[in-house]
């Protein structure tokens, strides 16, 4: 995000800083941490297992995936699941998802329950990762029904307004076999904290927790947890941001020929470059505006399916994503002259 953490957290932070949060051990319950994450979901605290970022949950999820059987992980995806599925020796099946789709969503998950594929663990990103699409809860939770164990990654759906309609999260206590994974550092820019969480049946998080290191949270981000979550005003202005930037950049691209952005309801989106119709490499394109803008582009070759034809873009403010596109009309051939619209 183009602001850092907000200014109350800041302040919580300088005030754990002068307490014992450095020096004493963490609670190992993290029970205030639990009470607090609990509290916000409407959940029992048995519901909840504080992790060190969404990264280590998702290496017990994978534990507990290789346990089951295959895993079917839609593609392209986040490449971090198959790492964590490569620590135990599981099985990843890909679920090709279409390459084209219409709007940033909600949108129905593009692959009905009947003709998915068959595997006993799926993995799932809302919004997905990195196409930017928001699927509806109503066309996820029909594929609940045929698998052993479901793992929902919700870490960017607090940065959506009218994002939590279409969380899973309303859905756990109906199937135990569902657990849904979130993260904090996205929407509060504390990614050096490591701070994320894991909802799901007590018994199945009871069993990851024994699997972990002691203390795996640290007790500067455990102190934050409770303010990180009460503070609306915040997830107000960061929703108000992603939902103004973001269909104002996909427009802006959209003008530049040869230049193909695709719809996103998420702080990123995914550029492709085509010319006469056909798919042309944005490689040049990266490193040019790398080496001679200082502007940094995600090279999507590490996403399953996606080649140097893809970029990934992050939205930044006004001021940012103006010039992001002085950099591109500079740097791409096929640029069209330069937008006036505010």
């Amino acid at each position: 995000m183009p602001f850092g953490p907000p200014a109350r957290l800041r302040r919580r932070l300088a005030a754990l800083l002068r307490g014992p949060a450095l020096r004493d051990y963490p609670d190992r319950s993290y029970s205030a941490l639990c009470q607090a994450i609990a509290a916000h979901h409407g959940l029992d605290p048995a519901w909840v297992l504080p992790g060190n970022g969404a990264a280590e949950l998702f290496t017990w999820a994978a534990r507990d995936a290789a346990a089951c059987g295959a895993s079917l992980l839609p593609a392209p995806g986040f490449a971090d699941y198959r790492r964590a599925l490569a620590c135990w020796g599981a099985e990843a099946l890909a679920l090709p998802l279409p390459l084209q789709w219409e709007g940033p969503g909600p949108s129905a998950f593009p692959l009905a329950a009947s003709t998915a594929p068959a595997a006993p663990v799926l993995w799932l990103t809302n919004p997905h990762n990195p196409s930017g699409q928001l699927w509806s809860r109503a066309s996820l939770e029909p594929l609940l029904e045929r698998c052993a164990l479901v793992i929902a990654d919700e870490a960017f759906l607090p940065l959506l307004g009218g994002g939590e309609a279409e969380s899973l999260i309303p859905l756990l206590e109906r199937h135990p076999h569902l657990v849904v994974i979130r993260s904090l550092t996205k929407l509060l820019s504390i990614a050096g904290l490591r701070l994320g969480y894991a909802l799901g049946d007590p018994e199945r998080l009871r069993r990851w927790a024994g699997w972990r290191d002691p203390w795996p949270v640290n007790g500067l981000a455990a102190g934050l947890g409770a303010v990180a979550l009460g503070d609306g005003r915040w997830q107000a202005r960061v929703q108000r941001w992603v939902a103004r930037e973001g269909p104002w950049l996909h427009e802006q691209l959209a003008a530049i020929p040869g230049l193909d952005p695709r719809p996103s309801a998420a702080n990123y989106l995914l550029l492709r470059g085509s010319c006469h119709g056909q798919p042309v490499s944005l490689e040049p394109l990266r490193q040019a505006l790398e080496r001679r803008h200082r502007v940094l582009l995600r090279d999507c070759r590490s996403f399953e399916r996606l080649d140097d034809t893809w970029l990934r873009l992050a939205l930044q403010d006004r001021h940012g994503n103006r010039r992001l596109l002085r950099a591109l009309r500079a740097e791409w051939p096929d640029a069209g002259p330069p937008q006036t619209s505010s």
